[in-house]
C-alpha cells in the first residue's frame, strides 16, 4: 500500500468514526462496542477486538433540532464541496483529520476564488430556493484574525458580504475597538445562504456548507479565530456545551487558537453581555501582541 492510498484510507476510517459517533450520540447511547465494528485489515493489522476499548462519549441533549439519520456513503452535495483538486483525495476538513494523526499542518493548493469558484452559484441544500445570492467569506486573505458567524441575515443576503447590518455594524465597532479595520481581519459563516426567517441552519445545511469554511481557513491559516454564537462553536469544534459555558476560554483547532463569544446579534438583545465579549477580545489581543506574525 502506497503512503498516499493508506492516507486515503486512514482519514476515511477517521470520517466514518466521527459521523457513527455523532449519530449514536444523537440517539442517546453512551458506548459503542468497538467489537461490533470490522477494522480495516490494512491499518489496524493483528488487532484483536478483545483488546479494543469501548467508544464512550457523552449523549446529545439538545435532540430537538437534531436528525438520527444513521451516515451512509458521503451524500453527493458533501462531494461536491470537496475541492476539485482533491475530488479524487482527500476531502479539506478531513487534511485536519490527518494532520491531527499525523502532527502535519494541512498544506492548501487552492486560492480563495478557487473555492468560490467551486461554490458558485450553489445548488447543494434547500437554502438556495430563497435566498438572493450566495454570501462568501469577505476580508483579508492573509488576515490574523478571523470572526465566524452562523449566517447571512436579510442585509447580507442583499448585499452579498457577511455582517453588514446591525449585528455587522456592531462587530465593525468591536473590530475597531481593538485597533484594527475591517479590511484588517477576514470575516465569513458557517452558512453562505440565508435560511427563511433567520432561523438556524440545520445539522444537514450545516455539513454540505461547512467544507468550504474549512478550505478557507487551511488557505488563511490565521492566527486566531473568534466563533461567535453556539451555531460557529459546534460546527467549528463539535463541542456541544453552549457558549455562555467555553466563551472566553481559548480553544484549538489544528494549531490556531479559537476563542469563542456572543454573536453580535445577540449583543443587540443583551447589552449586558458586551462586557464579556470585551474581556474575550482582550484576551484575542493579548495573544495577537504576545505572539509575532509568521507571515
Amino acid at each position: 500500500m502506497t503512503p498516499e492510498s493508506a492516507a486515503t484510507e486512514l482519514v476515511e476510517l477517521l470520517r466514518q468514526a466521527r459521523e457513527y459517533a455523532r449519530y449514536f450520540g444523537e440517539l442517546g447511547a453512551e458506548t459503542i462496542d468497538a467489537a461490533l465494528q470490522t477494522p480495516t485489515k490494512s491499518l489496524v493489522a493483528n488487532t484483536s477486538a478483545k483488546s479494543i476499548e469501548p467508544i464512550r462519549f457523552k449523549p446529545v441533549t439538545d435532540l430537538e433540532t437534531r436528525t438520527t439519520t444513521p451516515p451512509a456513503s458521503l451524500p453527493p452535495q458533501i462531494a461536491r464541496a470537496v475541492p476539485t483538486s482533491l475530488r479524487d483525495a482527500l476531502p479539506q476538513d478531513s487534511l485536519f483529520a490527518v494532520a491531527e494523526a499525523t502532527g502535519a499542518a494541512p498544506q492548501p493548493t487552492e486560492a480563495l476564488e478557487e473555492i468560490w469558484a467551486d461554490i458558485g452559484d450553489c445548488t447543494r441544500c434547500g437554502l438556495c430556493a430563497g435566498r438572493t445570492q450566495v454570501v462568501n467569506t469577505h476580508g483579508n486573505p492573509t488576515a490574523r484574525l478571523m470572526f465566524v458567524g452562523e449566517a447571512p441575515g436579510a442585509d447580507e443576503d442583499a448585499q452579498g458580504k457577511p455582517f453588514v447590518g446591525r449585528a455587522g455594524q456592531l462587530l465593525t465597532k468591536m473590530i475597531e475597538a481593538m485597533g484594527m479595520k475591517r479590511e484588517d481581519v477576514i470575516i465569513g459563516n458557517v452558512n453562505r445562504c440565508r435560511p427563511p426567517s433567520n432561523r438556524q441552519p440545520t445539522l444537514e445545511e450545516a455539513a454540505i456548507c461547512r467544507p468550504f469554511l474549512f478550505r478557507e481557513i487551511a488557505v488563511v491559516r490565521p492566527q486566531v479565530i473568534v466563533v461567535m454564537g453556539n451555531t460557529a462553536l459546534r460546527n467549528l469544534l463539535e463541542i456541544r456545551e453552549g457558549i455562555t459555558r467555553v466563551r472566553g476560554k481559548f480553544q484549538d483547532f489544528q494549531g490556531i487558537k479559537v476563542m469563542p463569544t456572543f454573536h453580535p446579534a445577540y449583543l443587540l438583545r443583551d447589552p449586558s453581555k458586551k462586557r464579556e465579549t470585551w474581556e474575550d477580545l482582550k484576551r484575542v489581543m493579548d495573544y495577537l501582541d504576545n505572539h509575532s506574525s509568521n507571515r
